[in-house]
């Protein structure tokens, strides 16, 4: 068997490769310094966005929930916020209206599009009206 931690940085690795991350992910404090053979593996606490995506990829749902894709038929860039009827429904990052799209219709978003997007709309949020 594989040292706790060794198992810890293993699964850390798997969670961001399906788009996760857990904050608190660590070997627990207290059976870690203990005799036992094998120390616990403390997930932590995350917030209900974080949980929101873990279920959606436990429930094998492509993409998943919380994850910003581009629609490639017509590069629309939007945040993944369910799957009805066999379609993904995507939010625009930069706000408007959501529409639905067939999952093998969606492409990955580079990271620097969703990252614009997002000050876009800080910015428009943060104009005084005229």
């Amino acid at each position: 068997m594989r040292p706790t931690e060794e198992v810890v940085e293993t699964l850390r690795e798997a969670l961001v490769g399906v788009g996760l991350v857990l904050p608190s992910l660590c070997v627990d404090p207290v059976t870690g310094a203990s005799d036992e053979p094998f120390a616990l593996v403390e997930l932590g606490r995350c917030n209900v966005r974080t949980a929101e995506r873990l279920a959606s990829v436990l429930r094998g749902e492509r993409p998943a929930i919380g994850t910003h894709v581009v629609d490639v038929r017509d590069g629309r860039l939007g945040e993944v916020r369910g799957h009805v009827g066999g379609r993904v429904q995507l939010r625009p990052v930069a706000g408007g209206r959501e529409w639905d799209c067939p999952p093998e219709s969606t492409g990955p978003a580079p990271q620097a599009e969703v990252l614009r997007a997002r000050v876009r709309r800080i910015n428009e949020d943060g104009r005084l009206p005229s």
